[in-house]
């Protein structure tokens, strides 16, 4: 069986189908109804051929279909008749669900989708828990309004940066998940370069073998920035020290890692 893959965004609809290795996109936005996106991809997919449908939708499912209203599209998505108007067999599903099951391994993983608002799903040993964090109280409002795609153009990277961190946090004591899996593009597509500068791990607890200073822990995660045998330039020494003061342990620069809390060690290396 070929099988579309639609994946509805507040910003964009994004399809592939079996077979096809070039997903295409079309814009999509606050005005969007159902029926505009099912015009828009029986256009966007011509040419391919497929046998049934399964979609992305960025707001809350039930029994297969959608249960509330996208907060960032337009009207006419619940109570719509998906597979009268394909034509086609149409299986509807949490956009945030279906990219945490592609980064699904083991065990108890949280997924947080970045984009124009916050998706968010618990998988716990292989049974999918579609949630809706994004909507929690945060700040005065939401988390969605503080680490969405608006809120880093409203506040810059920097005070972006820190929200982010903290919710990821926040979520991540609340729900104990083994693993935290932020969306973005698919490892597999990227480099084994890129992978290292976008990916990192932070253990539980790390001792460290030898006297270096904070700083100069900080200034290690821009190796994969680096070109074989090369020294940091000024500019990454900059950016390491954006980051200790994102996290607020600049004042430690100048410490002896192996001294400081374990704590204080998880910031530094997470910075």
């Amino acid at each position: 069986m070929k099988v579309l893959v639609i994946d509805v965004g507040g910003s964009h609809v994004k399809i592939l189908a079996s077979g096809q290795t070039a997903p295409r996109r079309v814009d999509s936005g606050p005005d969007m109804s159902a029926e505009q996106m099912v015009a828009a991809v029986r256009q966007l997919a011509a040419g391919w051929d497929y046998d049934a449908i399964s979609i992305g939708y960025p707001g809350p499912v039930r029994d297969g279909a959608p249960s509330g209203p996208p907060p960032n599209l337009g009207r006419g998505w619940v109570g719509f008749d998906y597979a009268g108007a394909f034509g086609k067999p149409v299986k509807v599903i949490n956009d945030a669900a279906m990219q945490a099951l592609g980064s699904y391994g083991s065990g108890k993983m949280l997924f947080l989708g970045l984009g124009t608002g916050l998706g968010s799903t618990l998988i716990v040993d292989g049974v999918v828990v579609p949630m809706e964090l994004g909507h929690l109280p945060y700040k005065h409002s939401t988390f969605e309004d503080h680490v969405g795609e608006h809120a880093l153009q409203r506040d810059g990277t920097d005070k972006w940066h820190k929200h982010v961190v903290d919710v990821v946090a926040r979520l991540s004591a609340a729900l104990l998940p083994d693993e935290v899996v932020l969306g973005g593009d698919p490892l597999a597509a990227l480099s084994r370069p890129e992978v290292a500068k976008r990916v990192s791990y932070v253990p539980q607890a790390h001792a460290g073998y030898f006297p270096f200073t904070v700083r100069d822990v900080v200034l290690m995660g821009r190796t994969a920035h680096l070109s074989p045998f090369a020294s940091p330039s000024k500019r990454d020494v900059a950016i390491a020290e954006a980051c200790l003061a994102r996290l607020g342990i600049d004042a430690l620069a100048e410490h002896v890692y192996t001294r400081i809390s374990g704590g204080e060690r998880q910031l530094a290396l997470i910075a």
